[in-house]
């Protein structure tokens, strides 16, 4: 790592709001070094120029490298091994099929001495409405604090109401927590919860791909939800109005083939119909405690990779394998069908097919998904 390259990602990180794909594309053809250069003297194709023009000339990487690190932070990049590659490859592979919720971040600023791709091993999101009642901050609080208790990272985006109680349900536990803002990490937003932003960066991270200093704005809070929905194994909607912010993170937690939940409420609470809404289109599963959580979500993505790496590994069990054998060998099908192939739900075969193509396993043709050739399961038939 040089800090040449360092620099370049910090710069490259200021001069394209995010997720800037074409930026993103153009650095990944020509290295970050050369892009930056090239950004720097407006030597770029035209659709990298619509997106850095504005800003091309804010040349603050050292500046923004020194306010990072004044907040016991640090940019971490592609290049580190901190890079939490296998959650982030869900939103390259969502790019890959042009969807909204796709892009890479250029970069990640964090706060706090945790490594990222440690935390982010296995994490479940939750997150839920600002204005949440006390029955719903009661239940993100139990579920932030049975989810540390096991060993699993929280990640939320640490505004009031249901973001705030599973946060502090995590810490409660001495576990650690995952807080992903729409500004930048030295700054308290909201300014209510500079404390509780200040303990999350000492028990775990304070993270956003927005340079410090940059102010929070309605549209970065969208685009951070797909950071959330990136970094955890499945998302847990604890509250949501028709109209919340939490929906959109439901909706690129669904499109990322992540495992989506939904605790239902009251039938009179405003604050759960969007809940309701999500688990009678079919789109959630209905989970009521932790144990539900951790068994709706496991471990099935890193020990696909583990099974993959090692090859004196015996075979392995539960629904990803099911899933894997009811997929036929020489045409796409579709979710719906391996489904009832497997007996698998329907939101979960969803959730796992990207997982066992990002490890070779499987394949998506023009009718739907198949067996990779690419790739066998050991001891799978």
């Amino acid at each position: 790592m040089t800090d040449a390259l360092r620099l370049a990602r910090a710069y490259l990180s200021r001069v394209a709001e995010p997720p800037a794909g074409a930026l993103a594309s153009f650095i990944a053809e020509v290295g970050p070094v050369r892009a930056a250069d090239r950004v720097r003297r407006g030597q770029v194709p035209s659709a990298v120029t619509s997106q850095i023009a504005a800003r091309r000339a804010e040349d603050r990487a050292e500046a923004d490298l020194a306010a990072v690190a004044a907040v016991g932070g640090r940019l971490v990049v592609p290049e580190d091994d901190e890079w939490p590659r296998w959650s982030l490859n869900a939103l390259e592979i969502a790019a890959a099929h042009g969807l909204r919720c796709g892009h890479v971040p250029l970069a990640l600023w964090v706060r706090g001495k945790a490594e990222l791709a440690v935390l982010a091993e296995r994490a479940v999101a939750v997150v839920g409405s600002r204005a949440a009642s006390g029955y719903g901050q009661h239940v993100a609080a139990e579920f932030g604090h049975g989810l540390a208790d096991a060993g699993v990272t929280v990640v939320s985006g640490a505004a009031y109401g249901i973001d705030g109680a599973a946060h502090r349900g995590a810490m409660a536990a001495g576990g650690p927590t995952i807080a992903v803002l729409a500004c930048g990490v030295d700054v308290a937003y909201p300014r209510g919860h500079k404390g509780l932003l200040d303990r999350i960066a000492e028990q775990g991270l304070v993270v956003s791909e927005y340079p410090p200093g940059l102010q929070p704005a309605r549209h970065r809070f969208l685009t951070r939800n797909r950071l959330i929905a990136a970094l955890g194994e499945g998302t847990v909607v604890v509250e949501a109005g028709r109209r919340s912010g939490a929906k959109n993170t439901a909706a690129s937690t669904s499109a990322l083939g992540r495992v989506l939940m939904a605790v239902p409420g009251p039938v009179t609470s405003a604050t759960s119909s969007g809940c309701h809404e999500l688990l009678r289109s079919g789109e959630a599963l209905a989970v009521s405690s932790v144990a539900e959580v951790i068994e709706s979500t496991g471990r099935l993505g890193v020990d696909l990779v583990e099974a993959r790496r090692n090859t004196e590994v015996g075979l392995p069990q539960g629904e990803a394998l099911r899933v894997f054998e009811a997929l036929p060998l020489d045409r796409g099908a579709a979710p719906e069908a391996i489904a009832v192939e497997s007996g698998v739900d329907p939101a979960r075969v969803r959730s796992l097919l990207p997982q066992l193509v990002q490890v070779d396993l499987a394949e998506e043709d023009g009718a739907g998904w198949k067996r990779s050739h690419e790739g066998t399961w050991r001891g799978a038939t």
